[in-house]
């Protein structure tokens, strides 16, 4: 089973992906996404009598959207992946899915995938 995952906006989004059958959930996860991302994905695992080690790979949308919810989707993926040992890749754009179960079916692992924005990140420079 492949989990895929979109935080870009204030609905979290997460497929669960077995073969050629796909289960989509949403949670409008609004200011909370840190705090329950970990429980929507184990909840939505346990409903399909899975668990995180029995996933085979994991994709996330890497962007563009909001930079907070960037931030956590790709990090709590990121986190997952490389305690559990799973392969993880980042995509976007419009088939983003598509392409990650493409990635992760061939063998692909990216390690740690860095979110995209959309432009550049402006967490460093001083407030006026």
């Amino acid at each position: 089973m492949y989990l895929l995952i979109d935080t870009s906006q204030s609905t979290c989004h997460i497929w669960l992906v077995e073969g050629s059958r796909s289960f989509h959930y949403e949670w409008e996860s609004n200011r909370d996404l840190a705090r329950g991302l970990l429980l929507f994905l184990t909840e939505k695992l346990k409903s399909h009598q899975s668990s995180v080690k029995n996933l085979k790979g994991i994709g996330v949308l890497r962007g563009p959207g909001s930079f907070t919810g960037l931030r956590i989707g790709v990090s709590t993926v990121n986190t997952i992946a490389y305690f559990s040992g799973i392969p993880v890749v980042g995509t976007s754009g419009e088939s983003w899915r598509k392409r990650a179960i493409k990635l992760l079916s061939s063998g692909i692992d990216e390690k740690v995938v860095l979110p995209d924005y959309g432009r550049p990140a402006r967490i460093t420079k001083p407030k006026k």
